[in-house]
């Protein structure tokens, strides 16, 4: 991808679907007994790894990027698969769909690609192992491929996980739809909610309050036809844009603005952000909105650890917030990063500093010194690293520059955000 001296962006756009709801949908409707019909599914490689699974475990799927239908299999009908089910570089994937494979009466066999058989899977393995499932990885059951043996034996259990995280909680969540017996789940602090939401919104009998999940699984799911929100932190690439861009304003329609997602919004804001929140509604018992941003004179971020995972995905995006505002921003407590697509904590920092940004990498997070209308140097090649985000935060730093910058490796993006490039250029008036 070459970026060329973006003066600014104004304009309307529409981000794709939320890929955090769209795996649930997609996972969630393949347990279900009857048709439901989702529009505005994400159709990154990720999203479109979860679909191509499904139909490995005998899920009936049909129709185009305006609507799927999915025809599930009931809560414990899914077949055995013929061939290793490959979830690409889906985290996401990998860890829900071993919550529902757990409850299933089949062998199944998961991997993914060579970043997804490094990330930590002991994380779910344990938990699901004391519901009674028998799910085994590589390394003494630390990694994926996962090999599980499913069962109806599985037993609801309370738990009190050492870690805020919205895929551990969500493979307990929907292994517990298998159990026998009222699971509970209890974090240090609060993690996305997107799984309770749907699963309520389906009919399930559950209570969640950010922190604490309790789910009586004895209440049967009704289909119910879902419409997907725009992704919140797909927009941020563009929010971030318009801010440290001159003479930009832009407006993103019907985002999704879950308050477990919706904290890198409260940080740019405490940073001095224009950022409106227009036309509030809730769709399919998800808060969605109109997002309007527009250029502003940032200052340095104090961000409470407390907040860190739930801005966890969008640490790279407000870096370059970050290195636009004159001063210290620090970022703690973010050690989660060194287990992404890539270890971010480093390519954030080696990238930053080779395009100028003064940047140290902390153990367990970055200390930034912005400046004002901050520009890159002279370099002009910035190297993804394979990652998503990092390639997506990497242009948007390039933005300011009046001199052409490649970012290489920039495929990755497609994991979750297809189109983004022509998104851009659509708004560069």
């Amino acid at each position: 991808m070459e970026i060329l001296g973006i003066d600014r962006i104004n304009g309307e756009i529409k981000i794709p679907g939320d890929k955090s709801i769209s795996h649930r949908s997609a996972m969630i409707s393949a347990i279900l007994d009857k048709p439901v019909k989702i529009k505005n599914y994400l159709f990154s490689s990720d999203c479109i790894a979860t679909l191509e699974v499904l139909k490995d475990l005998g899920v009936d799927i049909a129709g185009n990027s305006s609507e799927l239908v999915i025809k599930g299999c009931g809560i414990s009908g899914l077949s055995e698969p013929r061939r290793i089910l490959d979830v690409g570089n889906s985290g996401t994937a990998i860890r829900l769909l071993s919550g529902i494979l757990a409850g299933n009466p089949v062998m199944s066999v998961l991997s993914g690609d060579s970043s997804i058989n490094r990330r930590p899977m002991a994380r779910i393995i344990e938990p699901l192992k004391q519901m009674g499932a028998r799910v085994y990885g590589r390394n003494n059951s630390k990694y994926a491929p996962l090999v599980i043996f499913g069962t109806r034996d599985l037993r609801g259990k309370r738990f009190d996980p050492g870690l805020s995280s919205a895929q551990v909680k969500s493979c307990i969540l929907l292994a517990a739809l298998h159990a026998e017996g009222v699971t509970e789940i209890r974090q240090p602090g609060t993690s996305r909610d997107h799984t309770e939401r749907m699963l309520e919104y389906l009919g399930a009998s559950i209570e969640y309050d950010g922190m604490n999940t309790r789910i009586d699984p004895s209440k049967k799911l009704a289909a119910k036809d879902i419409h997907i929100p725009a992704d919140i932190s797909s927009a941020l690439f563009f929010i971030v844009a318009a801010l440290i861009l001159k003479d930009s304003n832009i407006t993103i329609k019907d985002v999704g603005i879950n308050p477990t997602r919706s904290y890198a919004l409260d940080v740019l804001r405490s940073m001095g952000a224009d950022i409106e929140i227009r036309n509030r509604r809730t769709v399919c018992n998800e808060p969605v909105a109109d997002i309007e941003a527009s250029s502003s004179s940032l200052k340095p971020a104090e961000i409470d650890r407390d907040m860190i995972p739930n801005i966890i995905d969008e640490i790279p995006i407000l870096s370059v917030a970050a290195s636009a505002a004159p001063g210290k921003t620090v970022f703690r407590g973010a050690q989660e990063l060194r287990h992404k697509e890539s270890d971010r904590l480093k390519a954030i920092s080696g990238q930053f500093a080779r395009a100028g940004v003064d940047i140290k990498e902390l153990a367990d997070g970055l200390e930034i010194n912005g400046k004002k209308d901050f520009k890159l140097r002279s370099c002009t090649t910035l190297d993804s690293m394979g990652d998503h985000r990092i390639a997506m935060s990497l242009a948007v730093l390039a933005m300011p520059s009046k001199k052409k910058v490649t970012i290489l490796d920039d495929d990755c993006i497609n994991t979750s955000l297809p189109g983004f490039k022509e998104l851009f250029y659509s708004a560069c008036r």
